[in-house]
């Protein structure tokens, strides 16, 4: 390549990356996050001053890795922990302003005799039909058109939209707009929509290509900090209480929409002074360790002395040996892991009707932890016996016969030689295979789900790993507790760096067999 054009790659991908941290930083700034702003600007900034100039070499090899580690690791860590420490969860997304604006907009009902709005359903172009944010396309009676959302009705230029003759938006730049079908299938996202309105009212759908203007039936005193409804004989009256509006005549009624709150440690503190969730914690993290632990030594012996036989010089037919060998390891986790549960069926499994047992595997505790162990040493010993293969290879030869000359017996050489050197090269393996161990959510999730359940309590299972437990603590549920989940993953963290730091220490010590 010459001379020119390399540095017209180079200044080109310069631009784009600024360009791109422009871009990112203007999104940043219309959903009002100053500090996102600011990073995209130093980030973007960095770029220019490391990749313009020719100083600063090295920075130029290690700014990527480093960007990508604070993005896709650091980040998620801190974002993770702050979490921790609020109430985040069901009924309690946005904030206490937010919540209010909600309510008010929910309680709209529509006034008698005001004219409806022609209404299409779209969500932002390139953007999830099932999933994104809906937005309503509207067209007054007067043929202005607006979109709406939670945060507002606003004016929609007309260039580019395209109308039915009765008004309704069938187009509109920027946007794709939703089939019937597609309504239907997000009917309560829609229902539960409304969107504000300048004059404390309300724009709420009514059927599929329609909307109404009303007033709210719920008012907000922000002197008083009370919400008032004033559909009921008396008004119902509800007041701030643990981060929900809660009826201040019967403070058991409360409002479906709270707010994000900080609530210190009283997540952490929960785990370990709740009675069900104490006894619970403690009982997965003792089988989470020993499921981790009994992998790696399983998974490791295992694909070892399978290696040790394949490194055989006289063995024939090596390659198709090992070939078959990595079956297990290349196929997908999801489709083994469906397998092994279908083989593990009580009533149908192959395992049952081959050794004439009648073993209810996943519907008992022992019986669900057998199987996982049986199918994780099926998942994983491939891969040990791939990295032992590599590393039994690169021991030279003359080492063992010096130790055959020494007198030494092959289990010495295997105990005093080979071992020492081969943790060398595995050692890290070990750790690294320790901690997907620790959070291998894949396999139990696909296996048991976490079950068996006790009937009494189906938030803890008898095979849930840590990670597991947090995920049904944050999706699963009438309330889904984000707060409370990331304080688990929080302790998970702290749990598996404190239980590595001793083994990186042996694999170093390993390092001076060398």
């Amino acid at each position: 390549m010459t001379k020119p054009l390399a540095l017209a790659i180079k200044w080109v991908l310069i631009a784009a990356a600024v360009a791109g941290a422009f871009v990112i930083a203007t999104k940043l700034a219309e959903a009002g996050n100053t500090l996102a702003v600011v990073l995209a600007g130093v980030v973007g900034l960095g770029i220019l001053a490391i990749y313009a100039t020719r100083r600063a070499v090295p920075l130029k090899y290690l700014a990527p890795g480093v960007l990508l580690m604070i993005l896709f690791q650091l980040w998620p860590v801190v974002y993770t922990a702050n979490l921790s420490f609020t109430n985040y969860g069901d009924g309690h997304l946005y904030s206490k302003e937010e919540s209010v604006s909600d309510i008010i907009a929910q309680s709209v009902r529509e006034v008698p005799g005001t004219p409806r709005y022609k209404m299409s359903v779209a969500v932002k172009e390139r953007a999830s039909v099932e999933t994104a944010d809906l937005i309503l396309l509207l067209t007054n009676p007067e043929g202005a058109t607006f979109t709406g959302d939670p945060s507002g009705l606003k004016p929609l230029a007309p260039e580019g939209v395209t109308k039915a003759p009765s008004g309704k938006i069938l187009s509109a730049p920027g946007y794709t707009l939703l089939t019937a079908r597609q309504v239907n299938a997000r009917s309560a996202d829609l229902s539960a929509l409304a969107v504000p309105t300048s004059d404390g009212g309300g724009i709420k759908p009514v059927g599929l290509s329609e909307a109404f203007e009303g007033k709210p039936t719920m008012s907000y005193d922000a002197a008083s900090d009370r919400i008032t409804d004033s559909s009921t004989t008396p008004p119902t009256v509800y007041a701030p209480a643990d981060a929900r509006w809660t009826n201040v005549a019967d403070p058991s009624q409360t409002l479906p929409q709270g707010w994000k709150e900080g609530v210190g440690l009283a997540n952490y503190t929960r785990i370990f002074t709740d009675p069900t969730l104490r006894e619970g914690f403690v009982s997965i993290f003792v089988w989470n360790l020993f499921f981790a632990i009994f992998s790696v030594l399983s998974t490791f012996l295992l694909g070892m002395l399978i290696a040790l036989l394949f490194n055989d010089p006289r063995l024939r037919g090596k390659g198709i040996y090992r070939s078959l060998l990595i079956l297990p390891y290349a196929l997908p986790i999801f489709v083994t892991a469906l397998v092994w549960k279908g083989m593990f069926n009580q009533d149908y499994g192959i395992i049952n009707q081959l050794t004439g047992l009648n073993v209810d595997w996943l519907g008992t505790s022992l019986g669900a932890k057998t199987a996982i162990l049986i199918t994780n040493l099926w998942l994983g010993f491939p891969y040990m016996f791939i990295v032992c293969t590599g590393a039994l290879q690169s021991i030279p030869q003359d080492v063992r016969e010096a130790a055959t000359i020494d007198g030494a017996n092959a289990f010495r050489t295997l105990r005093s030689i080979i071992m020492p050197l081969l943790l060398v090269a595995v050692g890290p393996l070990l750790l690294a295979s320790f901690a997907f161990n620790f959070n291998n959510f894949g396999l139990i999730y696909l296996l048991t789900k976490g079950g068996p359940f006790n009937g009494a309590d189906t938030s803890i299972g008898s095979s849930d790993l840590l990670i597991t437990y947090a995920y049904r603590l944050a999706f699963s549920g009438s309330a889904p507790n984000y707060g409370f989940a990331a304080a688990v993953s929080v302790i998970i963290f702290i749990l598996v760096a404190l239980m590595s730091i001793p083994g990186f220490r042996r694999t170093k010590a390993l390092e001076e067999i060398n």
